[in-house]
């Protein structure tokens, strides 16, 4: 009995130690199990998450052809350096935004050097416009924004549009004219007011809107000059959602959007070139290549509308 009993508690001994091994094996399998297991969950879950993540980036990006700058007002001055190049105080009244060093004899060079109220501060491009008169009284405007767009031409167009040459000067409007014209590229509005009717004339503003000034500026170039004797024949408006053959390269539509903080009967309005009809502006392309070629390229080409950085 006493064998009987030491035998077995020898066997319980030499038996202990491979039993837990086997114990441990066992538990050693079943968290690799369990790990495998949660990992191909896991894995599951990620791809659902990025298949879920996908759509909605895509879905944030908003399908029109469009990057912008903020240029605000920086000075006013009688010059107009593409109408009147290096004659200072030949034309009437401007008020200028973007480039701040603009006057009558400033060229590409000079420009080059000067400093931006835009946003992106890569702009150093000029913008100009005759200054508005309340009465006597100059207003500039507070809200000044300048669209680049690819639209007004087909899709397939869009994605053919190449960047502004750099030195390139564009006047659009008509500054001379005696009546308005048969066409929309300039017109006036109110802001947050969509029940007044858009005009080439002023329009009278409710109290509490603003005076708003759209211009679109042409966008076919003839490919060699960057300026003509009339500032306007190396470039063309589309026809028919294309470019004519005389202008066949697409650049991007440059809107000039203003608001300005007048409203009320518009007899008090005037240009410094006349009525709201001779609304006229102009365009002085100062972009860094690197900078326009980006984001015709990412924004324009690939019909995606970017913020002032060139991104979604």
């Amino acid at each position: 009995m006493l064998f009987r009993n030491r035998l077995s508690s020898e066997h319980r001994r030499q038996r202990s130690p491979r039993s837990w091994r086997y114990r441990l094996a066992g538990l050693a399998a079943a968290a690799l199990a369990l790990s495998l297991v949660q990992a191909n969950i896991g894995n599951a879950a990620g791809d659902r998450g990025a298949a879920e993540v996908a759509p909605r980036a895509a879905a944030d990006v908003v399908r029109v052809a469009e990057f912008l700058a903020e240029c605000p007002y920086t000075h006013r001055a009688p010059d107009d350096p593409i109408v009147f190049p290096g004659l200072p105080g030949a034309s009437h009244m401007h008020s200028f935004f973007g480039n701040d060093t603009t006057n009558g004899n400033s060229n590409l060079e000079s420009l080059e050097k000067g400093r931006t109220s835009c946003s992106p501060d890569t702009d150093l491009s000029s913008y100009w416009v005759p200054t508005l008169y309340d009465g006597d009284r100059e207003v500039e405007p507070t809200g000044t924004t300048f669209y680049y767009l690819g639209e007004g031409v087909r899709d397939d167009i869009i994605r053919q549009i190449k960047p502004f040459p750099r030195g390139l000067r564009i006047v659009a409007g008509n500054a001379k004219a005696t009546a308005p014209q048969e066409n929309t590229i300039a017109r006036w509005s109110c802001l947050h007011a969509g029940h007044v009717n858009p005009s080439q004339d002023f329009v009278n503003c409710p109290p509490g809107t603003m005076l708003e000034s759209y211009l679109d500026f042409p966008q076919c170039w003839n490919g060699k000059d960057l300026d003509s004797a009339d500032h306007k024949s190396h470039m063309s408006y589309p026809v028919a959602g294309a470019c004519p053959s005389t202008h066949p390269v697409p650049v991007p539509k440059l809107r000039q959007v203003l608001r300005y903080p007048v409203s009320g009967d518009p007899a008090r309005f005037r240009l410094a070139s006349g009525p709201g009809y001779t609304m006229h502006g102009d365009f002085f392309n100062v972009w860094p290549e690197e900078e326009m070629a980006q984001r015709v390229r990412d924004c324009i080409n690939a019909i995606v509308k970017c913020g002032f950085d060139g991104t979604p």
